[in-house]
C-alpha cells in the first residue's frame, strides 16, 4: 500500500515537502475541530462536571483502644472532638502566588485560634525561649532528624556540615523565606498593594512568624500527597469550629473534622503507669515503621507508661474511601463501593484495681502531709549538727515560705506584668532594689583589684557565685565547658575543693585555658585576648542574670531572710495568683497582721490546699507496690506526686510540660520502680534465710545484744544501743537486731580455718538476695531501674546498707516470695489484650521465675519473725486481719531525714496480698506502716473510705522515732 502511495506521489510530481506541509494541515484542521467541539458546542456542559474529574482518597481515622482496669473500670479512653485541618488543593500560576495564598489561609486559621485562646498542636522542635529568641527544645538524634526533615533530607547523614550546624535562628531564616514558604521575600520584596490584597501584614511578630512557618512546615510533609490533609489543631471549641465552617469558602483547604481525643480517669493517681499520648516525632515514626507498621505523618501515639509500651496493640487501623473534589477541596461525591472501614484499636487491660490505686494515692498524700507538718518548726532555719540523730532534723518556716517560691507554686515573673496585683508590684520593686544591689556586690567582686577568695565570702554571696559558675554558665549557657575543663588542674581545684582563690582568679583563668566560649557573648570576627575575654564576660553576666529565674529565686530568698518581704505577704500572693480559692476574711487576717503567716501555712498543707508535692520538701514522695501473692499480679503500683496527664495528652499543655519538668518533687520520676534507695532493715530476712540455709542458724542458735557488735572493729550500732539481749532467729527479726544480724554475717565470712573474710560474707549474702531475685527489675511493663547489689562491708550488708539499693517494686517481688514461701514471679501490670468485640487476643499470666530451694523450716522461722513485727506494732496489731512484716529505717544522707520503709502481707495464715512501701525522707519506718495500715483497712473493709481518706494530713501516729 505504501508503494502505491510513493508511485502515486511521484506520477503528479508532488515534492516530499509538499507532502510534509498537507499532512501537518490536516493534523492541525483535526485539531481545531476537536477544539471547536470541546470548547463552543459542549464548552458548558464540561465545564460543569469538570470538577468530577479530581479524585483523592479520603483516610477514615481508627480509633486508639481503650486501657481498662481488672474489673473493666475505664482508665483511658476515647471522647469525641473536632479538629482543624488544612490541606494544599489549589492551583497557581507561581511560587510567589502559592506563597501569599497559603500564608494568607495559615495567618487567618491563626488569628480565629487566638481569638478562642487556642493553639496549633504541631510538632515543631523551635521554640521560643524566655528571652523571646528562637531556640532549639530537642537534642541528638531527634534534633538531627528534625533537621534532615527541613532541608528535605531522606537521612541525617545526607546533611551537609552547615545545616547539621544550623541554629534554630538559621532554621527559621531559611524556612520563612523565599526559597521554603515566602513569608518574606528579600530578592523581591512583596508590595503593599500585594500584601493587602492578600489580608497580610507588612510583618509578622517571632510568635507569628514562628506558627506560620509551623503550620506551613507540616502542609509541606505532605507535598507528595497533595490532597492528603494535616491536622493544625485538636479538641477544638464549638466557638471555633462555628467560625471556620462560617468562613470556610474563603479558607482554602481548611475543615473541620470529628475526632476524638483521649480522656484519662484518675489522673494523678495513674499517670505514671498510662501515660499519655502525642503527636508522633521523626524518630518514633522511623522506629515504627521500620518494625513493620504503617504509620502516617500526623500520627498519635504512646509516648509514656503503657500508652508507649502497649501502642502496638492499642493502635487503630485507618480506613479509607474514595471521594470526588472540586477545585476548593470541597467534597462532590464519594464512590459508594470504595469505603474500607477503619478499625478501632485493641483494649488493654490491667492487673491494677482502679479503687485501690486511687485509695492508695490519697492514702499516701495523707500520710506524708502529716510527717511534713510534724515537723515543721516556726524558725527561719535549722542547722544541722554533725553526729546530730537525722530523726530529730526539723524543717524551718522559712524553708515553707521559700519553697513558694523555689518550686513556682507563685510565679514570680508575673510581678512585673501590666495586670500584675499592687501586692505584686510592690514586691517586685523590692525585688529591683535587692537585684541592683547584688550585682552591684557581683560586679565589685569581678572587676576589683583584690577579690575575696570564696571561702571567705558570705554565705549569701556563695550561693550567687556557686549558681553563676555551675548553674548558670555550665549548665544553662555552656559558656563554661565541662568538656574542656581538667579536673586535675591546680587552680580548678584551688576553685572547687580548696576554695582559695576568687571567682575572678578562676574565670580569668579559665578564659585562659580556653575553657570558655566567647561565641555568645562576643562578635565570631572579633579577636579578644584573655583580660577583654574576662570583661566581656562580666558585663554579660550582669546582663543576662536580669531575667535568669533560677538566680532571681536565691534573691528572693535572701529577701526573705532579712525580711525584706515576708512570709505573709507570700501567703497573700497565694490568692492573688489564684493558687488557693478566694478567701478574703483569711487574706485580710494576713493583712492585718491578727493571723500569723505560721499558723496560715500549717493549716493550708494539713488541709491538703497546699500539698508536700507543691512545697518539695522533706518528706515530698513516695511509692506503694501491692501484690497477688499467690499469682505475682500487680494490684497497685503508686508513686507519689502524680501529674494530670490529661494535659499532656492532645493538644499539649506545654507550659505545664515545663513546670513538671522543672518541679523539684520530682512529678516524671517514677519512685515506684526508677528510685533506688537502701532496703534497710528489710533486708534481714535474706540474713536469717542465708544463715539457716548454710547450716549456721539453727533453732539454738543465737547472739547476745549489748548494742553493738563486738567482733569487728567500727561494727554498726544496734538501733536500741542498751542492746535487746539474748535474740534467735525468730526474735532477731521480730525486734530488728542488728548484732544478731551481724553474728550471722560474721559467721557466714568465716571459712573452715576460722578466718574471717569481709568478702566471703559479702558473697554469701549476695547469694541468697540473687535467689530472691533482688539482684533483678521485678518485670513491670514500664521504665524500671536496676538494682544495686552490695559490694563490700558484709556488716552493714546484712542489715540492708553498705551500697546496697533497690526499687520499692523489687521490695514487692521480694515480700511476695517470701509470702509464697518461694515462689518467685516476674512481676505484671498487663492482664489482657481484647479486640473490639471482647474476644481475648493475648492474656498475659505473670510468669513464674523460678522456687527457691529452700527448707519449710526456714520460711516458717522468718515468716514467724514477720508476723512478731506485726504484733508489737500498735497499728498493725489493732487490724483485724493478721498481718506479717518487715519494718526498714534506710540512712543516706546525714543531713536529711532517713527514709522510712515497710513490706508485709497479709493475711498471715493464708496470704493473699503483699505490700511494699517507701516514704522517702519519711524519718521512721512507723510512718510507712501507717500507710500499710490504712491500706489493709480499705482492702479487707475494716472501715468506711470516708474514715481512711480524710482529705486532711494524717497526723496521728506520725513518728521520728527509729525503732529497727
Amino acid at each position: 500500500m505504501v508503494k502505491k502511495i510513493k508511485k502515486f506521489i511521484k506520477k503528479i510530481g508532488l515534492k516530499r515537502t509538499t507532502v510534509v506541509i498537507l499532512v501537518f494541515c490536516a493534523m492541525f484542521a483535526v485539531l481545531i475541530q476537536r477544539l471547536f467541539s470541546l470548547q463552543i458546542l459542549h464548552g458548558e456542559e464540561y465545564a460543569e462536571n469538570f470538577n468530577l474529574s479530581i479524585t483523592k482518597e479520603r483516610t477514615l481515622k481508627g480509633t486508639r483502644g481503650n486501657i481498662l482496669d481488672r474489673n473493666g473500670k475505664p482508665l483511658a479512653y476515647n471522647q469525641l472532638s473536632y479538629s482543624v485541618i488544612l490541606e494544599d488543593n489549589g492551583t497557581y500560576d507561581s511560587t510567589r502566588e502559592k506563597n501569599l495564598t497559603l500564608n494568607y489561609v495559615a495567618y487567618e486559621l491563626l488569628n480565629i485560634l487566638k481569638s478562642h485562646n487556642e493553639s496549633t498542636d504541631i510538632t515543631f522542635h523551635i521554640v521560643l525561649d524566655e528571652d523571646g529568641k528562637y531556640a532549639f527544645d530537642a537534642t541528638g538524634f531527634t534534633l538531627n532528624r528534625f533537621k534532615a526533615d527541613v532541608y528535605g533530607k531522606a537521612k541525617i547523614e545526607d546533611l551537609k556540615k552547615k545545616q547539621l550546624n544550623a541554629t534554630a535562628d538559621e532554621i527559621m531564616e531559611y524556612l520563612a523565606g523565599e526559597e521554603r514558604f515566602g513569608l518574606v521575600n528579600k530578592e523581591k520584596p512583596y508590595t503593599k498593594k500585594e500584601l493587602e490584597s492578600y489580608g497580610l501584614p507588612e510583618s509578622f511578630t517571632p510568635e507569628e512568624t514562628l506558627e506560620l512557618v509551623k503550620i506551613r512546615y507540616i502542609l509541606s510533609t505532605n507535598s507528595f500527597k497533595k490532597y492528603v490533609p494535616v491536622t493544625i489543631a485538636t479538641n477544638v471549641s464549638e466557638e471555633t469550629v462555628a467560625e471556620i465552617m462560617e468562613r470556610k469558602d474563603k479558607l482554602q483547604g481548611v475543615d473541620i473534622t470529628e475526632d476524638s481525643i483521649r480522656v484519662y480517669d484518675e489522673a494523678e493517681s495513674f499517670a505514671s503507669i498510662i501515660g499519655y499520648t502525642g503527636k508522633a516525632d521523626s524518630e518514633e515514626l522511623e522506629s515504627l515503621r521500620d518494625q513493620g507498621y504503617d504509620y502516617s505523618t500526623d500520627a498519635v501515639v504512646g509516648k509514656a507508661g503503657i500508652e508507649k509500651e502497649m501502642e502496638t496493640k492499642l493502635q487503630g487501623k485507618d480506613g479509607s474511601e474514595t471521594v470526588f473534589v472540586d477545585t476548593m477541596g470541597k467534597v462532590l461525591k464519594i464512590e459508594s463501593d470504595s469505603r474500607k472501614e477503619p478499625e478501632s484499636g485493641n483494649d488493654v487491660y490491667l492487673t491494677l484495681d482502679k479503687d485501690l490505686q486511687r485509695i492508695t494515692y490519697d492514702i499516701l498524700e495523707q500520710k506524708i502531709a502529716g510527717i511534713l507538718v510534724a515537723n515543721i518548726i516556726n524558725a527561719k532555719e535549722f542547722k544541722v549538727e554533725d553526729g546530730m540523730d537525722t530523726a530529730a532534723i526539723k524543717t524551718p518556716i522559712y524553708d515553707v515560705y521559700n519553697a513558694l517560691i523555689n518550686n513556682s507554686v507563685l510565679d514570680i515573673s508575673h510581678f512585673k506584668e501590666d495586670d500584675a496585683t499592687e501586692l505584686e508590684k510592690e514586691v517586685y520593686e523590692r525585688f529591683q532594689q535587692k537585684q541592683s544591689e547584688v550585682f552591684a556586690q557581683v560586679k565589685e567582686e569581678l572587676t576589683k583589684e583584690n577579690p575575696a577568695a570564696y571561702k571567705d565570702l558570705s554565705e549569701e554571696m556563695q550561693e550567687y557565685q556557686s549558681y553563676i559558675v555551675n548553674d548558670f554558665l555550665m549548665n544553662k549557657k555552656g559558656i563554661l565547658s565541662k568538656d574542656s575543663i581538667d579536673s586535675s588542674d591546680s587552680v580548678y581545684k584551688a576553685w572547687t575543693k580548696e576554695e582559695s582563690i576568687s571567682l575572678k582568679e578562676f574565670l580569668t583563668y579559665a578564659a585562659g585555658k580556653n575553657w570558655i566560649d566567647i561565641s555568645q557573648f562576643s562578635s565570631e570576627d572579633e579577636y579578644l585576648d584573655s583580660n577583654e575575654v574576662y570583661t566581656a564576660l562580666a558585663d554579660y553576666l550582669t546582663e543576662s542574670l536580669a531575667d535568669d529565674e533560677g538566680f532571681s529565686k536565691i534573691l528572693y530568698k535572701y529577701m526573705l531572710h532579712e525580711d525584706t518581704i515576708s512570709g505573709a505577704q507570700l501567703c497573700m500572693l497565694l490568692y492573688d495568683q489564684n493558687v488557693l480559692e478566694k478567701d478574703d476574711a483569711t487574706y485580710q487576717a494576713l493583712k492585718s497582721g491578727s493571723m500569723r503567716a505560721y499558723d496560715f501555712m500549717i493549716n493550708k498543707i494539713r488541709n491538703l490546699e497546699i500539698t508536700p508535692a507543691q512545697l518539695a520538701l522533706d518528706p515530698c514522695s513516695g511509692s506503694v507496690v501491692i501484690t497477688d501473692v499467690n499469682t505475682g499480679e500487680t494490684l497497685a503500683c503508686v508513686t507519689y506526686p502524680g501529674y494530670d496527664n490529661n494535659r499532656l495528652a492532645n493538644n499539649m499543655d506545654t507550659e505545664y510540660f515545663a513546670k513538671l519538668s522543672q518541679d523539684l518533687s520530682g512529678p516524671f520520676y517514677n519512685k515506684a520502680t526508677q528510685q533506688l534507695t537502701a532496703p534497710g532493715s528489710t533486708f534481714k530476712v535474706v540474713t536469717v534465710v542465708a544463715g539457716m540455709e548454710e547450716g549456721i542458724v539453727n533453732d539454738s542458735y543465737g547472739a547476745v545484744c549489748t548494742g553493738q557488735f563486738d567482733k569487728v572493729a567500727n561494727a554498726p550500732w544496734c538501733w536500741l544501743h542498751s542492746g535487746h539481749g539474748y535474740m534467735n532467729a525468730v526474735s532477731g527479726i521480730t525486734n530488728s537486731c542488728n548484732v544478731f544480724m551481724n553474728q550471722v554475717a560474721y559467721d557466714l565470712g568465716t571459712d573452715a580455718d576460722g578466718k574471717y573474710s569481709d568478702s566471703l560474707g559479702v558473697e554469701k549474702l549476695m547469694k541468697y538476695a540473687n535467689l530472691f531475685r533482688l539482684n533483678e527489675k521485678s518485670g513491670l511493663e514500664i521504665t524500671e531501674v536496676s538494682p544495686k547489689m552490695s559490694t563490700s562491708d558484709a556488716l552493714r550488708t546484712s542489715i540492708g546498707q553498705s551500697d546496697l539499693s533497690v526499687t520499692t517494686s523489687q521490695l514487692a517481688r521480694y515480700v511476695t516470695t517470701i509470702a509464697s514461701r518461694g515462689t518467685s514471679y516476674q512481676l505484671s501490670l498487663l492482664d489482657k489484650v481484647t479486640d473490639s468485640k471482647g474476644e481475648i487476643i493475648e492474656d498475659y499470666t505473670p510468669e513464674v521465675k523460678g522456687d527457691m530451694d529452700v527448707a519449710d523450716h526456714t520460711w516458717t522461722t522468718v515468716q514467724k519473725g514477720m508476723r512478731g513485727v506485726a504484733k508489737n506494732n500498735a497499728s498493725l496489731s489493732s487490724l483485724s486481719v493478721s498481718v506479717a512484716g518487715k519494718t526498714g529505717t534506710a540512712q543516706e544522707d546525714l543531713t536529711r531525714p532517713s527514709h522510712a520503709l515497710f513490706m508485709g502481707f497479709a493475711p498471715y495464715e493464708n496470704p493473699e496480698v503483699g505490700i511494699a512501701v517507701r516514704i522517702g525522707n519519711g524519718y521512721a519506718s512507723s510512718n510507712a506502716v501507717d500507710v500499710a495500715k490504712d491500706i489493709l483497712r480499705y482492702k479487707y473493709n475494716l472501715a468506711d473510705e470516708s474514715e481512711i481518706v480524710t482529705g486532711t494530713a494524717s497526723s496521728a501516729d506520725t513518728t521520728t522515732t527509729r525503732n529497727d
